[in-house]
């Protein structure tokens, strides 16, 4: 009997083993089984074998499978005309023997329980119809898909139950494997990759599932995309729960972030609110009454530190507005990955967190402001300092998905100075540039300049230096004057333009003579805006050196 397989895509052993009329049967020899089968040979006398035909499914009888020596001599032939695979039944000869030579020789050995002459006329009748045994393995993905339910790790292993010699990944818009196997990743993998994008309930990209099989069967690659269509609705499905979950805990945190700075603000003067709360415990250890305060229970459960002294954290996207597009869930999920702090929690246009500072054996707190300390303070005397390095590190790796602006504020002593902390992180971040972090206690001129309309002022800045614009050819002066305020005498603006200290005197009565006094209260806080309007953003300690230093 030579039944050779009918139609353009012949059926691999893999899925005649998974699908197939050859499932549930013991298998000797290699793991990889994406070889064609397109014929079927009955051999009941081992020279019935020497004309096989490639990719042929050899079955014998009991009398060619007497012995392991006519199981061996079989599975040699099958080797030399690239069968496909050689099946016995269980009861003949002793199949395991051979196991080991089938391994080696690279040809599967397959045991049936039943009679091997029904074997064959039912792989016959499954290369006869090859499309059925894929129609089968696609309502079998059907059905394990729908019995994993909406879990992405649940629906990915039933996408693994069902996709022979085949790895899936499910993947993050950035690449991140959220589920699966780090194999559909490798090019080394296989040569056959598929890949099916998974929208987020607003049609935006969520992730991606990627298989990648070893199988080079015409048509496979067709089979596992249709397969991995069948997953992308329950994934979506996921998303829709987890990100609706995610609103309403981030609305609900908002809201209450809300509550306790409101509080706090209400507290009478001289009572903060952690005293107010310290006393209420007090009272229940006493056994006056029950201590229970819903609003710092919440808070703790949402993982948020409610005993000071705090370091705030603020960040915003700092690129160009897309209309309609929230950029909370992948701010919120980007933190949790390698943000410092708390939870990230929607406030004020942007969104904060804060914890305690790092506690360090022996270290005292400073006398002065917290966050003025000088530059190479320790961080123990300057927590804001480790808090600024913290953030930055955040913004370098892992990179945020989108541009970013960072700030720090604090240390607030207590939920009474949260609020305030709070609204000088806001604005400090407000201020801030992309991928820059901005100090709340160190926002110079040029840090507020940013956040203003600088076009809306430069009709302004230049009505006020117009006498000075005029007669500045190669605008030595208005650098001059601008790095004069920045640093307050003429040697340190010598130093900074790289001129000579009377270079700078020169040039400052110069400037005077033209109504541009520096040293006029009524005048300086103008006049340092004007110029810093008109030469841009760039920080003071960063002015570049005077290319004019012959000219007074």
């Amino acid at each position: 009997m030579n039944g050779p397989a009918t139609g353009p895509l012949p059926l691999t052993l893999a899925e005649l083993l998974q699908h197939g009329p050859l499932g549930g049967v013991t298998v000797y020899g290699p793991a990889e089984r994406t070889t064609e089968v397109r014929a079927v040979r009955i051999a009941d006398r081992l020279d019935a074998l020497d004309g096989l035909q490639p990719h042929t499914a050899v079955v014998l009888t009991a009398g060619a499978a007497t012995a392991s020596w006519t199981l061996e001599m079989a599975l040699r032939k099958a080797w030399e005309h690239a069968a496909a695979c050689v099946v016995v039944a269980r009861d003949t000869g002793r199949p395991e023997s051979v196991a080991e030579l089938a391994d080696r020789l690279g040809v599967p050995l397959l045991v049936v329980a039943g009679d091997a002459l029904d074997t064959a006329v039912r792989i016959a009748s499954a290369l006869a119809r090859p499309e059925a045994g894929r129609t089968e393995l696609i309502a079998t993905a059907a059905r394990r898909i729908t019995a994993a339910g909406t879990h992405p790790v649940r629906v990915v292993s039933a996408l693994h139950a069902v996709l022979p010699s085949t790895s899936v990944a499910l993947t993050a818009p950035l690449g991140e494997l959220v589920a699966g196997r780090t194999a559909a990743l490798d090019e080394r993998a296989g040569p056959v990759c598929v890949r099916v994008e998974v929208a987020d309930p607003d049609g935006g990209p969520l992730a991606a599932l990627t298989a990648r099989s070893r199988s080079r069967v015409a048509g496979w690659d067709a089979t596992v995309r249709e397969v991995l269509g069948l997953a992308v609705a329950p994934l979506t499905a996921w998303a829709a729960r987890e990100r609706l979950a995610a609103e309403r805990t981030g609305r609900r945190a908002a809201g209450l972030l809300a509550e306790l700075v409101a509080r706090a603000g209400s507290a009478p003067q001289g009572r903060a609110a952690d005293s107010v709360t310290n006393e209420r415990a007090a009272d229940g250890a006493s056994g006056a009454s029950e201590a229970y305060d819903p609003l710092l229970a919440e808070a703790v459960a949402l993982g948020w530190p409610v005993h000071g002294p705090f370091l705030l954290y603020a960040v915003r996207p700092a690129g160009p507005d897309e209309p309609g597009h929230d950029h909370g869930a992948l701010l919120t999920a980007w933190w949790a990955r390698g943000g410092p702090g708390g939870p990230l929690v929607s406030h004020a246009g942007c969104w904060v967190a804060w914890e305690r500072p790092e506690e360090t054996p022996g270290a005292t707190a400073p006398e002065e402001t917290p966050g003025a300390a000088p530059e190479g303070t320790p961080h123990a005397a300057d927590p804001v300092a480790g808090a600024e390095k913290r953030l930055r590190a955040a913004l370098a790796k892992p990179a945020p998905p989108l541009p970013v602006a960072g700030a720090v504020a604090g240390p607030a002593a207590g939920l009474a100075e949260l609020g305030p902390a709070l609204a000088d992180a806001v604005a400090a971040v407000r201020v801030a540039r992309s991928g820059d972090v901005v100090r709340a206690d160190r926002m110079g001129p040029d840090r507020f300049l940013a956040a203003l309309p600088r076009e809306a002022l430069r009709g302004p800045a230049e009505m006020l230096l117009a006498p000075l614009l005029h007669a500045d050819r190669d605008g030595s002066l208005l650098r001059t004057l601008a790095t004069l305020l920045d640093v307050g005498t003429p040697s340190a603006a010598a130093a900074r333009l790289g001129v000579h200290r009377n270079t700078v005197t020169a040039r400052l009565e110069r400037i005077r003579s033209l109504g541009c006094d520096p040293d006029d209260p009524a005048l300086r806080l103008a006049l340092h805006l004007a110029c810093r309007v008109l030469l841009g953003r760039t920080p003071p300690d960063k002015t570049p050196p005077d290319t004019a230093a012959g000219q007074p």
